[in-house]
C-alpha cells in the first residue's frame, strides 16, 4: 500500500550543476537511480519515491535559502547500518563536504540515534541515519 508515503519532493536550488553532482553521488550510493533529466531539473528514484532538483530562476535567488527561517529544515534519510553511515562519513569528507556536528558525531541526535549531519551546496541540511 503506498497510501500516505511520500510520492515525491521538488527542492528549488541556486546551481543545478553543484546540486546534481552532490545530489547524484549521495542518492546512487543510497541506491536511487537517475529517473528524469531535463533543461532545468533532475531527478532520481528509489521504488515509488523521488527527488527532484530544479534550476530556480534567477529573480529568485536574491534571498538564500537558510534551515531556520520558514520551510524546509532538513532532509533525513535511512541507513542500512552502523558501518554504512562510517562509510558515507568518511566519503563525504573526502569529498569536501561541510560536515555539521562533527565533534558530536556520531551521536548529535542524541545517545541512541546514529547518524551522519552535513549541508548539500546550498546548504540544506542532511542526515544519514543508522537503524
Amino acid at each position: 500500500m503506498t497510501q500516505g508515503l511520500i510520492h515525491h519532493i521538488e527542492i528549488y536550488v541556486s546551481d543545478l550543476n553543484k546540486t546534481t553532482h552532490f545530489w547524484g553521488w549521495f542518492l546512487n550510493e543510497l541506491g536511487y537511480t537517475s529517473y528524469q533529466n531535463w533543461e532545468n531539473g533532475q531527478s532520481w528514484r528509489l521504488e515509488e519515491t523521488y527527488l527532484v532538483f530544479v534550476q530556480a530562476e534567477d529573480r529568485f535567488l536574491d534571498i538564500p535559502y537558510h534551515r531556520c527561517r520558514v520551510g524546509l529544515n532538513h532532509l533525513a534519510f535511512h541507513a542500512e547500518s552502523r558501518e554504512f553511515v562510517d562509510e558515507m562519513t568518511q566519503k563525504l569528507q573526502q569529498r569536501g563536504t561541510t560536515m555539521l556536528y562533527p565533534d558530536l558525531y556520531p551521536y548529535a541526535g542524541g545517545e541512541t540515534h546514529y547518524a551522519v549531519y552535513f549541508e548539500d551546496p546550498d546548504r540544506i541540511k542532511v542526515e544519514l541515519v543508522a537503524p
